[in-house]
C-alpha cells in the first residue's frame, strides 16, 4: 500500500509495520509453562470482557506473556482493561475510540486486534475503514464524530476541546465523561508498549491493513 493519511499526516503502512514489528521482539515472551494460575485468570477476565473465548497458558498472546515479565504492571494493566471492558461507555463506542487510538499511534498490533473486537461489538467493516479518516469523515453521527474528535484532541493536544465536550455531554453522563480520557490514556500507553517492545503480530492479525 502506498503512503496513506494518519489524521492528516502521510505515512507508509508497510514501512511503519517493518519499523515496529519487522525485526522481531525486543523482549522474549514467557513460555506457556511459566504462566501461573493468577496471570491466566487475569488474561481470561480481559478476554471475557472483549467477547473472546478463554485460552490455555500456551495460547496466551505473546504480548500478554511478555508483559508478565513485569508482574505488577501486568496485573494493573489487566485490571484496568477488565474495568474498561465492563465500563460505562458502550462496547461499540469504546471500540471506535480504541481503533482511532491504534490508527493515530500507528500501532499494528493494537489496531489489528481491535478490528476483530470492534466487529464483535457491532462496528462494520465500512466503519473500520472510516475510522482511518477519523472525525474528518462526514458520515459519522454527531456523537460518534465527537468520540473520534475527542481521541484526536487528546492524542494531539492532551485535552478535549469545549465544543467536543459539549457534544459528548449531551449523551454521556459524568461517569462516562470521566472514563473516556482515562480509557484513551490506557490504550495510548498500550500502543506505546507494543510498538516499543516490537510485539509480533498474532496469527490472523495483518496489522494496519486489516479491515
Amino acid at each position: 500500500m502506498s503512503a496513506i493519511e494518519r489524521g492528516g499526516i502521510s505515512f507508509n503502512l508497510q514501512e511503519r509495520q517493518r519499523q515496529v514489528v519487522g525485526d522481531g521482539p525486543r523482549i522474549a515472551a514467557l513460555t506457556g509453562d511459566a504462566v501461573d494460575a493468577g496471570a491466566l485468570g487475569l488474561v481470561n477476565a480481559v478476554r471475557a470482557g472483549a467477547g473472546a473465548q478463554p485460552v490455555t497458558p500456551d495460547k496466551i498472546p505473546d504480548y500478554m506473556r511478555t508483559m508478565m515479565k513485569h508482574p505488577e504492571v501486568f496485573a494493573r494493566q489487566m485490571e484496568m482493561g477488565t474495568t474498561i471492558f465492563a465500563g460505562r461507555i458502550s462496547p461499540r463506542e469504546r471500540e471506535l475510540a480504541i481503533l482511532r487510538i491504534g490508527w493515530l499511534c500507528r500501532a499494528p498490533y493494537e489496531w489489528g486486534q481491535h478490528v476483530d473486537i470492534a466487529k464483535r461489538m457491532g462496528v462494520t467493516t465500512e466503519e473500520v475503514e472510516r475510522v482511518t479518516r477519523g472525525s474528518a469523515d462526514p458520515a459519522w453521527s454527531s456523537h460518534d464524530n465527537a468520540i473520534l474528535r475527542g481521541v484526536e484532541e487528546l492524542v494531539g493536544d492532551h485535552a478535549i476541546a469545549d465544543d467536543t465536550w459539549e457534544v459528548l455531554a449531551r449523551t454521556w453522563d459524568e461517569a462516562q465523561l470521566i472514563e473516556f480520557p482515562m480509557m484513551v490514556g490506557q490504550y495510548v500507553a498500550t500502543a506505546y508498549v507494543q510498538n516499543s517492545l516490537r510485539i509480533m503480530l498474532a496469527e490472523g492479525n495483518p496489522g494496519l491493513s486489516y479491515r
